[in-house]
């Protein structure tokens, strides 16, 4: 072989090692590494398995809240002309030893009410600002409102559609509320645990069939180190900051 030959030969192979070379010290630089080996996948065990499954609940908790409120009608089926304030009167009608006498349970909620003459969510009226949010997916917006129940330190959060030129009730729950969120079709409530650094996160989320909110996640979630809540989360009796992008009327 001519020795011209040769030598461009032997450059070249030296160029392609000296590239090859680069290439894989900047390979080794964002290569990814390995995470050690993965532990292997363990299946469920059932546990009792002759055990007869159960055909009914053991507590009835009310999972279904569907209730008219008596009294409202809404012609134009805008549930933006219903008086938030009115609507809280129509429920405290129902059960007025709560609200009404000196050792009534909400008592101090009953006293207030008669400080609701700017609206909901003005002075000291204990019914908080309402929010507005298409819950249902209908197009139209639902009703989410809440009111204080004192002396204590618990809050009641409604949810309320439209049917029929009807105000519905579709989600009723009291509780000593952290937060409250309106997430696509679900509502969203925190509450403080009596565990240390942990809360509850509940949410509820419409479901067509049942035409209403029903219980869809309740969790216990990890918030951090913390002392011992005052007031943990009461047992529901079934029946903010709130950070939805709605508006008031």
């Amino acid at each position: 072989m001519p020795r011209s030959r040769l030598t461009r030969i032997v450059a070249l192979s030296a160029l392609v090692a000296l590239l090859l070379a680069a290439v894989t010290a900047c390979g080794d630089a964002g290569e990814l590494q390995g995470a050690g080996p993965t532990e292997t996948a363990v299946s469920p065990d059932k546990l009792w398995p002759r055990l007869t499954p159960a055909s009914r609940p053991a507590y009835e908790i009310g999972e279904v809240n569907r209730e008219v409120v008596k009294g409202v009608m809404l012609p134009g089926d805008d549930i933006r002309d219903v008086n938030p304030v009115a609507v809280v009167r129509k429920e405290m009608d129902k059960s007025p030893g709560d609200y009404e006498g000196q050792n009534a349970q909400y008592r101090e909620t009953g006293r207030l009410m008669a400080q609701c003459g700017g609206g909901a969510g003005h002075g000291k009226c204990p019914v908080l600002r309402p929010y507005y949010r298409d819950l249902t997916g209908d197009g139209r917006p639902e009703l989410t409102l809440g009111f204080r129940l004192m002396p204590g330190k618990t809050t009641a959060v409604r949810v309320y559609t439209v049917e029929k030129h009807r105000l519905m009730q579709v989600m009723s729950w009291d509780d000593a509320i952290s937060s409250v969120e309106l997430a696509g079709r679900s509502v969203i409530i925190r509450s403080p645990s009596e565990v240390a650094g942990y809360e509850y996160r509940l949410q509820w989320t419409w479901d067509a069939d049942q035409k209403a909110m029903l219980l869809t996640h309740d969790e216990m979630l990890r918030t951090g180190h913390r002392k011992k809540a005052a007031h943990p989360s009461p047992s529901p009796s079934g029946s903010p900051s709130l950070t939805p992008s709605a508006s008031t009327p």
